[in-house]
């Protein structure tokens, strides 16, 4: 009879423990079919050619996702969906009015991108300092690893870039720059060709003395812009404000304005969303171009 009991006590125990799993597993299987949807959803967010309601809807999506990669932590779709959300929102709507906030965004992206490419990403970040030890890590990836790499080496030359001051965040320049020559290497022609424009920003954006080359910077532009015809306008717009501003180059500069405002956003309908920001930015660096140039 106790037998019997405890038979029954420990098959009751058994199910309380198996259901929690059971759920669990459900609930991964749910968030991997939910992420299978998530190029239908960039596309849709890239698209858009009103910035307002792009910036508006953005940040639920974030945290939408990264409710779903609490329940599944190593889904490299999610992962690598918040980098480039997280990337894309600073870059286009905080950079300029709120500095600090876009840091500590950019860090979060670069993180994200790091996690979706496994041990690789560790270690990545932990030889930021060492070149001989980073250097056969990125050779190891492969076109598989190609957006998770491009995303957090973005999020982090950016991050960078507004923390010119902190010598922390200067020291591991040679390593975002770095990430983003293999993402180079790899495809650079990826997502209209805005590795080679995060190429030439960190060319025009360092100083000579710490490595920067405005020349090489604009070939880098050029190479973005000619992808497809012109119609980029994002790749226009930071060939007038890295390029033109650090040569001086005031022409080049407002002509370059021009070109962009007078642009229809959709006349590429994959990136009008970054078309319009481009226009919104054009509009405010125009503002500014007497305290730009000398």
């Amino acid at each position: 009879m106790i037998d019997r009991i405890l038979h029954s006590m420990f098959r009751r125990a058994a199910l309380l423990l198996l259901v929690p799993l059971l759920l669990a597993g459900c609930m991964r299987l749910g968030v991997r079919s939910a992420s299978s949807m998530i190029p239908e959803w960039r596309t849709a967010l890239f698209e858009e050619c009103d910035p307002v309601l792009a910036r508006e809807a953005l940040p639920a999506n974030l945290k939408m996702m990264e409710g779903l990669l609490r329940v599944d932590p190593e889904n490299r779709r999610v992962l690598v969906a918040l980098s480039m959300g997280f990337t894309g929102y600073s870059m286009m709507f905080l950079e300029d009015e709120a500095p600090a906030r876009a840091s500590a965004l950019l860090l979060r992206a670069r993180d994200y991108g790091l996690r979706a490419l496994g041990e690789s990403g560790a270690d990545i970040e932990k030889a930021a300092l060492h070149p001989a030890r980073l250097s056969p890590l990125l050779e190891s990836l492969g076109r598989e690893d190609l957006e998770p790499l491009f995303w957090s080496a973005l999020a982090w030359s950016s991050w960078i870039r507004l923390n010119l001051d902190d010598p922390a965040a200067v020291a591991r320049l040679n390593a975002a720059q770095a990430c983003i020559k293999r993402a180079i290497a790899l495809n650079g022609d990826y997502f209209f060709g805005l590795p080679h424009v995060a190429m030439g920003t960190v060319l025009a954006a360092r100083p000579p003395l710490l490595g920067g080359d405005p020349e090489k910077a604009k070939a880098c532009f050029e190479r973005a812009i000619a992808l497809h015809q012109g119609h980029f306008l994002l790749a226009k717009l930071y060939l007038a404000r890295y390029y033109a501003v650090r040569v001086q180059d005031r022409r080049l500069f407002l002509d370059l304005l021009d070109e962009i405002e007078n642009a229809d956003p959709r006349i590429m309908k994959q990136a009008c969303l970054f078309n319009a920001v481009a226009r919104v930015q054009a509009v405010h660096l125009r503002e500014h171009v007497d305290t730009l140039f000398f």
